[in-house]
């Protein structure tokens, strides 16, 4: 009996350790599953205790510009979230809410290292005019990805009139407008930034957008999944 004691004693101490080495999210949450992709991919941390950063987001000394520290918040009403907010998003998008859409703003080359899973990829440079998108690909992204719409009647040559008075309320309906997570590299990279600025710029309402400022920075840091994508 002593034995079976002891046994069962040392099996419950092993048990506890284990438990206690575990890297959960917090403390409550070990991890979440999300769609990628079409298929089910776990969020979790890495439960290496040696596991260090990502080498792309080991470098320090990056020329400034362009990869300059963003500020805490950007100007107006955009939230600025963190990754259980992330992951909040994440897990409603994937229970089939389709008014979320979470989005890598980073260019492919960037993307196909490894992004956030349940993420999709409309690179900045689509929502920036220096880079080649015209208002009427900008108008068309909105309508077709982001559940805006034209007002009646109105045309891409009344929506360049309306953005050069400011006015972009007049000639874009945004009553069903989807809420945008958007991230990039992180602390140090302006890409959602300028997006979201353009985004501003069309009338996008503020409160539908949210920036994971951390980024990939951070979400490597934290020895979060990543997938890779496309």
């Amino acid at each position: 009996m002593k034995k079976i004691a002891l046994i069962i004693m040392a099996s419950a101490a092993l048990n506890m350790a284990v438990a206690e080495d575990r890297v959960g999210i917090t403390a409550d949450l070990m991890s979440v599953m999300v769609k990628h992709q079409g298929k089910d991919i776990e969020i979790k941390r890495d439960q290496d205790p040696d596991g260090t950063v990502t080498p792309d987001f080991a470098l320090t000394g990056r020329a400034c510009p362009p990869f300059c520290i963003q500020p805490a918040k950007l100007e107006g009403g955009v939230e600025t979230i963190a990754e259980i907010e992330v992951l909040d998003y994440l897990k409603k998008k994937s229970a089939g809410d389709d008014s979320i859409i979470v989005i890598d703003s980073r260019t492919p080359d960037w993307v196909s290292k490894g992004t956030i899973p349940g993420s999709v990829n409309i690179s900045w440079t689509e929502l920036n005019p220096k880079k080649g998108a015209t208002t009427e690909s900008i108008s068309k992204l909105l309508a077709e990805r982001f559940g805006v719409k034209l007002k009646e009647g109105k045309d891409f040559f009344d929506v360049d009139e309306a953005l050069t008075e400011g006015k972009a309320d007049t000639v874009f309906d945004y009553s069903g407008a989807k809420t945008l997570v958007k991230f990039c590299n992180g602390m140090w990279c302006g890409q959602s930034p300028t997006a979201i600025n353009t985004l501003k710029r069309f009338g996008y309402p503020d409160e539908k957008m949210k920036w994971y400022r951390g980024g990939m920075q951070n979400w490597s840091n934290l020895g979060l999944t990543t997938a890779k994508g496309k």
